[in-house]
C-alpha cells in the first residue's frame, strides 16, 4: 500500500475579525451578484481572467482529480461560431424540448433565442467536466467537483468587479466541436464574463432570495 506523505498546515485564513462578522461581509458581498444578460464589451484583461481561473481551481475535487478544463475565448470569430451554434440549439429548446411549465418558469426572465450577449461579452469561459483523466487513468464525482470550481469562479470574478451568466444552452455537445476539445470533456457551463452594459437591468424575480427558514435546517 501506498504511503502518502502529510506536511504541516501553516495557512490557515484568519479573518482578523469574528467569524460571523467575516461571514456577514462576504455575505453582503455576494448578495449584489447578479446574472446578466446585457454585457459591455469594456475590455477584461487576460491577467484578470487567469486570476478567476486560479481560484476556480483551488476547489475541492473527488480524489484531487480536478476533473476540470476551463476554455477562455476573447476570439470574434470563435465567439460568433459560438452563437450562431447556441441560438440554433435556443431556438428548438424554446418551440420543441421545453413543456409549458418550463417555459412559464422563464417567462418572468425574459428570455428567448437571441444570445447577442455571446458576442458582446470579452470572455466566454466553457467549463469542460473530465469524464477520465488526460491520458487516461479514473476520476471521481466529477459533476459535483465541476460544480464547486464554478461556483467559486463566479464569486471571484464577482469579486473582481465583473458580471457573469451561467447559460446553459442544451444540449451543449456543440461547445466541445466548436472549440475542438478531446472526447473526454464535456461542456458543462458556458460564462459569458465582462462588465454590465451602461442601464444595465435585471429581471425583478432575479432580486428575490429565499429566506433562511426556507433553505437551512439546524438539528442541535
Amino acid at each position: 500500500m501506498t504511503t502518502h506523505r502529510f506536511v504541516p498546515w501553516t495557512d490557515w485564513h484568519d479573518p482578523g475579525q469574528p467569524a460571523a462578522d467575516a461571514a456577514r461581509d462576504f455575505h453582503d458581498l455576494m448578495k449584489r451578484r447578479r446574472s446578466v444578460r446585457e454585457f459591455s464589451d469594456k475590455p477584461v484583461s487576460l491577467e484578470t481572467i487567469e486570476w478567476i481561473v486560479r481560484a476556480a481551481g483551488t476547489a475541492p475535487s473527488g480524489a484531487n482529480k480536478q476533473p476540470w478544463r476551463f476554455v477562455c475565448v476573447s476570439n470574434p470569430a470563435t465567439k460568433r461560431a459560438i452563437r450562431v451554434a447556441a441560438e440554433e440549439e435556443e431556438r428548438a429548446f424554446y418551440a420543441e424540448r421545453a413543456n409549458e411549465e418550463w417555459l412559464a418558469d422563464l417567462a418572468p426572465l425574459g428570455t428567448d433565442p437571441d444570445k447577442s450577449f455571446l458576442e458582446v461579452a470579452p470572455w466566454l469561459i466553457v467549463v469542460f467536466k473530465l469524464i477520465r483523466q488526460d491520458g487516461g487513468g479514473q476520476v471521481y464525482y466529477p459533476t459535483e467537483s465541476v460544480g464547486l470550481a464554478s461556483g467559486l469562479l463566479l464569486a471571484a470574478a464577482h469579486h473582481a468587479g465583473l458580471v457573469t451568466l451561467t447559460h446553459t444552452p442544451s444540449p451543449m455537445n456543440f461547445l466541445g466541436k466548436v472549440l475542438e476539445r478531446p472526447e473526454h470533456e464535456r461542456a458543462f457551463l458556458l460564462i459569458p464574463v465582462g462588465y454590465p452594459a451602461d442601464a444595465c437591468e435585471v429581471p425583478e424575480i432575479a432580486l428575490q432570495r429565499k429566506p433562511l427558514s426556507e433553505v437551512m435546517v439546524v438539528e442541535s
